[in-house]
Parts: structure tokens; sequence; C-alpha cells
């Protein structure tokens, strides 16, 4: 789901004779600064600051006193935003001074590791990588049979795999990327997925053999290929829309409770739901391709960063669901299986008070709709202290395969001996 709700801003450097296709969005001395409400009107404030203006992104917010706001701030917006804070009374640290030097610091990493390189865990990968290295399994293993879940608004494929050793399995749908510059997702569902086919540890081959997987590492193409070319802090979709204003969030186009909370009605937000639900055709064409799966699918996972959280539905109410004790219990014993290995720490909750409310999302629709009772949102790494969770060094893309992989089995031995799996 992003711990992000605002606007990414363009600070586009035009050079003298490049042309429009070239351009790329810069976020030179872009500051970044940690807020924390201590009042209700001084949260109301920062409420109000999210999708006002296309200088402010809010790489984390809260819903509520207390909790912290992560916002990047471009050069000519300094001057307003500080005073804003002022006349409010709200302290501002300031955490970085110039955001573009950890996006550059990243993208020369990726160009060295480029040359002669084979798909690995040990970097990060754009689509067209992701999807040939799809292909290649495909052609490998007897087990994997390629899948289209849909497709994008620039037509790209949404390309997933199905991995399935036996018949009569109960299925598992993984969906990854949903928000585009989470990268640290769509590598974790690779690497999962890597590990159901090679792993020797008894355990994951208990659970690779005995459920399907339906696994789907991008299921917002454009806006990742955005993120790759164009601009490193891209969210959402990239369907045009008036007045020069791009894309929809996808996990808040779903049709269940659309748009009832923590979703905005203006296009330049982050968190924009569209207008109607499943506007955008990726979430459209998803979602009748989940549909057509449905009695065979037992479990929803989404894989989003970052925060270190495991969410469960619902996002749209403080009601709980009928299930609510058992999602707990179970998230409560993943968390802990996650932990072993290298003491990450997690929490859990439902959504609207584990997080914010949010509606609209895959996992609760998967839920609702089509009465996946074991679905859940992983939040991955870094932890909330962190501000540039976004640009998660590619070095911690292994530790966090290994550790959510580890979680995923107890999840599923938890949800199994609870008997959400019986055939």
């Amino acid at each position: 789901m992003g711990l992000s709700v605002a606007v990414t801003a363009v600070a586009i450097c035009l050079c003298f004779g490049t042309t429009i296709g070239s351009e790329v969005a810069r976020y030179d001395n872009y500051r970044v600064y940690e807020v924390i409400p201590s009042s209700t009107n001084q949260l109301n404030l920062l409420k109000d600051l999210e999708g006002s203006s296309d200088s402010l992104i809010f790489l984390k917010s809260g819903d509520q006193v207390g909790t912290k706001f992560n916002v990047v701030v471009a050069p000519h917006k300094l001057a307003d935003f500080t005073e804003a804070l002022l006349n409010e009374g709200i302290h501002a640290r300031l955490l970085e001074r110039n955001m573009q030097k950890s996006i550059d610091e990243e993208k020369q990493r990726m160009v060295s590791k480029r040359a002669g390189s084979s798909f690995d865990f040990n970097d990060y990968y754009e689509l067209e990588d992701i999807h040939a290295w799809l292909d290649k399994l495909a052609n490998q293993y007897d087990q994997v049979e390629l899948l289209e879940g849909g497709h994008s608004y620039e037509n790209r494929s949404i390309k997933g795999v199905k991995v399935s050793y036996k018949s009569g399995n109960p299925g598992v749908f993984i969906e990854g990327g949903i928000h585009a510059r989470e990268w640290i997702s769509p590598a974790t569902v690779a690497y999962i997925l890597n590990e159901l086919l090679t792993s020797t540890d008894p355990k994951v081959r208990n659970i690779a053999e005995n459920y399907d997987w339906y696994m789907f590492p991008s299921v917002n193409p454009d806006g990742y290929v955005y993120t790759h070319k164009k601009d490193r802090l891209w969210r959402k979709t990239r369907t045009p829309y008036s007045g020069g204003c791009f894309g929809a969030d996808p996990n808040r186009n779903w049709d269940f409770h659309w748009a009832e909370q923590g979703t905005s009605n203006k296009c330049v937000s982050d968190t924009y739901g569209g207008p109607h639900p499943f506007s955008e055709v990726e979430t459209k064409t998803l979602s009748q391709f989940i549909a057509s799966l449905k009695g065979k699918i037992q479990a929803y996972i989404s894989f989003h960063s970052y925060s270190q959280l495991l969410l469960f539905p619902y996002g749209h109410t403080h009601e709980h669901t009928p299930n609510h004790s058992d999602l707990n219990e179970i998230a409560n014993a993943t968390i802990k299986s996650l932990a072993k290995r290298y003491g990450t720490y997690y929490t859990f909750g439902n959504t609207f008070d584990a997080i914010y409310p949010a509606s609209g999302a895959s996992m609760d629709w998967a839920y609702g709709t089509l009465d996946v009772k074991i679905s859940y949102t992983y939040e991955l790494r870094p932890g909330q202290e962190s501000w540039d969770g976004f640009v998660l060094p590619p070095k911690q893309i292994i530790p966090t395969g290994e550790e959510t992989l580890d979680s995923l089995v107890t999840l599923l031995e938890e949800s199994n001996s609870r008997g959400y799996f019986k055939n």
C-alpha cells in the first residue's frame, strides 16, 4: 500500500537541444523533513497540505496525532512550507538536503551492474528483464506456466506465472509492484518465486509443492517503467486525465467500498482513487483474471513498502472482519517467524487501525468480493524510522526475501491449521 499519500513532484531538468520525450524528473536540492503533529490542529494542517501542491511529496504520513510525516519539499516551496508549520507551532526536523543524491547513487550502481550481468537478486531490474526471466522459467521448468493477468494503459502485459506441482492444490495469489516506486516489492516476489522452484529446505518444498502459486511481480507495469525511465518517485498508473494530470492510485481503485476512506478525489494526489472503481485498465483486467480463479484461490498476498507492517482487512472501516481473531493470531505468529532470522521487527493489525483508513485496496476486494478469507498486505523493509525507504539498498533484497519467505511458510501453516485450505 505504501506509506505515502501525496503527489509526486516533477522537477524537470531542461538542457539545450533535448526533446520533450527525453526529459527526466529530478529532485536536486529537494529537502526531506520529519514532522510529528502534537495536536489535532497540527494534524489537520498536514492533511490539508497533502495533495495541495505538486511541490510537496509525502513519503510517509499517518492519521493520528503523534504519527510521523516524512515530506519532500521542492526548493521553491521551502519558504511557504516552513512558514505554514511555524504558524501552527509545528517543529520540523531536516533529514536530507538533497533527495537526488540517493537516486543518483542508485542509478549509477545499476548502470555499472548491468554490463554482462545475469538475472540475480543482488540488484533491482527493469520490467523487460523481469518478464524475460519469467519466460526463461517457463521454458526451464515443467511446473511453470506463463500467465497474462491483464494489460496496462500503454498496452504492457501484466505478466505472471503459475507454479503447480500437482492438481488439486489450494491456490495462493501473490501480487507485487502495484505502487510503482516500491521496487523491493517486485524483487521480493521474484525471490520467493525462485525459492519455490530451487530451494531444498523441507518447509519451503512443502509449501511449494502443496499449493498452486499465481505470482505477478509487477501489476502496475507502466508505472514501474516510468520509475526507471522518468521519475523514481512515481507511484500511480499512467492513465492521462484532464488538466495534464496522469494516473490513479491502483490500490485505491478496486470496487470494494471504493472512495469511502483515505482516498483523494483530486487527480493530482498520489491517492487519487480514479473517476470510478476499476477506471484503470490495470485493475479492471487484473480483477477479471483473478475473478476467473474464484474458488481456486484461498490466500491473497500483496507486497508493498515500506514500514515493516503486516496488514489485513478492513481498510474502509474500524469494524472487524468476521474472522478478525484468526487473522490477528495468524499475523502475530507470522511476524514472530519473520523476526527469527535477522531480528526484523514488524507490527500488525487491520489496515484501518494499524496504519490509516484506506478503501478500494486489492486485498480488501479479494476478501470482500471473492471471499478469500486469508488476505494480507506486507509493508516490507525498511522500518518506520527510515525516510528513504523507496530507495532501499539492493544488499537488502536477499535478506528481505529470506525473512519474508520464512514468514510466508508460517502464515500458510497457521492458516491451514485453522481449516482455511480444506478442499
